[in-house]
């Protein structure tokens, strides 16, 4: 009953937000919502434990939090904008504000959130500009809104929508930027991003150009220093991800921290450093939606171990979810990001296991089998959403996958070690960094290779949102029998996909069996 009461609780929040962001829809409309829950509510009450009663709840639960999600999102909204910036648009402004968020650097402009006394602005400047965090400026250009614009696959970005995801509502292109002040920011941040940077140049001192840029998007997600060529080649091959930081990434840097201080602290002890370890990583490498929503997870993972409960990897990631759209609503509809990386682990979550029986020809090794099992499951879940977003299909993506990922984590761990050496000996780095040349060029080496093939890829005409409705359903579906069948059989199913197993290693290297992770989904018990 309770497992039921969940996934209504969400499903219902989720709809409710999805709704209210595509179809405007007044406050009394949410409260008549409100009003029919309370109605069934009572009637629940009245009908006791007859068994009907059961979906009458969840009925309820479903409708009052369909109002909720709709209420937030209505908030949301009366935050966009300001009738006093409204009617400067279009015109030349002067703005004094200080950089709240580590500047981007793109191939050709730097970006800027500049946070002024009443708005967050998105500033574009040259890309040698030198601002950083915490300076305060003054921006002078022409005041505009975010518009939505086609992609060169034909699908409208709406990036207004995006930009108010971000917290923008109004930007400045190609102003000019005059430091005034600079150490107005957090100074945490400030610290974190002064050490992010000296690792960032560690590394190019000891690892040559284009390989130190896919460290830096290995390490921490800067995918923009790789430059155009390998960005597309990556986009060809289906694996721009391992660029940007996923669940994987956060849960490598958790188990590193749990494994230096299992040599010196206790259990509790090591759980709290690892707590603020998630917490301080996800800061520095920009608090982006999939860090986020990888972050809260690896978090309630650790809660779990602090309160020897059990961890359950649904929960978890509806949790993670339901936790990020409460604070930012936007995510649901105009952040690809977020979209593509819940289902990308709610994919692993529910078909790893199925698809681990189906590959059992497949060798475990290296991993293969489970590198395999991974990404079909993984593109399985994210191909309608990508598809209707994008419109690129990769036909070498899984193959591409499956030779790449096994050196991801050797990649990783030893560009890692190369940039903190270099704080100590410029010699012991380089040396290091010439192992991690090797496993860069290696990963370079396939998606140039696979790229340049004329079939790697092909662009899928665009179509309505009710077809990925659809697909979505007949998946759901799917999904719903092959557990209604192995339910009969099988009382607790064990996934084993590539990203699960490193959640159930990471139990197990916290020292305690009494927990234990449960990966088999409550709703279909």
């Amino acid at each position: 009953m309770a497992q039921y009461s969940l996934y209504a609780v969400f499903l219902g929040f989720v709809s409710g937000t999805f709704m209210r962001s595509v179809v405007s829809f007044s406050v009394p409309y949410i409260l008549a919502i409100l009003m029919v829950s309370f109605s069934l509510a009572l009637l629940y009450r009245r009908k006791g434990n007859v068994a009907s009663s059961t979906y009458l709840l969840c009925v309820a639960l479903f409708l009052l939090f369909f109002a909720l999600g709709s209420l937030r999102m209505e908030l949301a909204t009366w935050q966009e904008g300001s009738l006093a910036w409204e009617e400067l648009l279009g015109s030349k402004v002067a703005v004094t504000g200080t950089i709240a968020r580590e500047p981007e650097y793109r191939e050709h402009t730097t970006h800027l959130y500049v946070q002024s006394a009443e708005e967050l602005f998105l500033v574009t400047t040259g890309v040698h500009h030198t601002a950083s965090y915490g300076d305060v400026v003054l921006v002078e250009g022409d005041l505009q809104k975010p518009e939505a614009f086609e992609t060169t696959l034909g699908r409208v970005f709406n990036y207004e929508g995006y930009m108010h995801a971000r917290g923008v509502s109004y930007m400045i292109p190609f102003a000019r930027v005059t430091v005034q002040d600079s150490g107005a920011g957090n100074p945490l941040y400030t610290v974190l991003f002064a050490f992010k940077h000296a690792f960032m140049r560690n590394i190019e001192k000891a690892i040559p150009s284009p390989h130190a840029g896919l460290s830096h998007g290995l390490l921490l997600g800067v995918k923009q220093a790789l430059g155009e060529t390998y960005e597309e080649a990556f986009v060809r091959t289906g694996i721009t991800h391992i660029v940007v930081l996923s669940g994987y990434n956060i849960m490598l840097v958790t188990l590193f921290v749990m494994f230096v201080f299992s040599l010196c602290l206790p259990l509790r002890m090591r759980l709290l450093f690892g707590l603020l370890a998630v917490g301080l990583f996800a800061i520095l490498v920009g608090l982006s939606a999939t860090v986020v929503r990888a972050s809260i997870m690896a978090g309630l993972m650790l809660v779990a171990q602090l309160t020897g409960r059990t961890y359950d990897v649904v929960r978890g990631l509806l949790v993670a979810g339901a936790a990020m759209l409460l604070v930012n609503p936007y995510l649901l509809v105009y952040d690809v990001g977020f979209q593509l990386s819940f289902t990308a682990t709610l994919g692993l979550i529910l078909l790893s296991a199925h698809l681990e029986s189906v590959f059992r020809f497949m060798p475990k090794l290296f991993k293969l089998r489970d590198f395999l099992v991974a990404t079909i499951a993984a593109q399985v879940f994210v191909m309608p959403i990508l598809l209707y977003q994008i419109g690129e299909f990769s036909v070498v993506a899984v193959l591409v996958n499956v030779l790449v990922l096994p050196m991801v984590p050797v990649a990783m761990l030893l560009s890692f070690f190369a940039g903190i050496l270099g704080f100590v000996s410029l010699p012991l780095s380089q040396a290091v960094g010439f192992a991690a040349y090797l496993t860069l060029e290696y990963i370079l080496k396939i998606a140039l290779l696979f790229a340049a093939l004329p079939f790697a890829s092909f662009t899928v005409p665009a179509f309505p949102f009710a077809v990925v409705v659809l697909v979505y359903a007949v998946l759901g579906l799917y999904v719903w029998r092959l557990y209604a069948r192995t339910q009969t059989s099988v009382k607790t199913q064990t996934l084993h996909g590539w990203t699960i197993v490193e959640e159930e290693q990471f139990v197990k290297s916290l020292g305690t069996e009494k927990t234990l992770v449960s990966t088999t989904p409550h709703f279909f018990k």
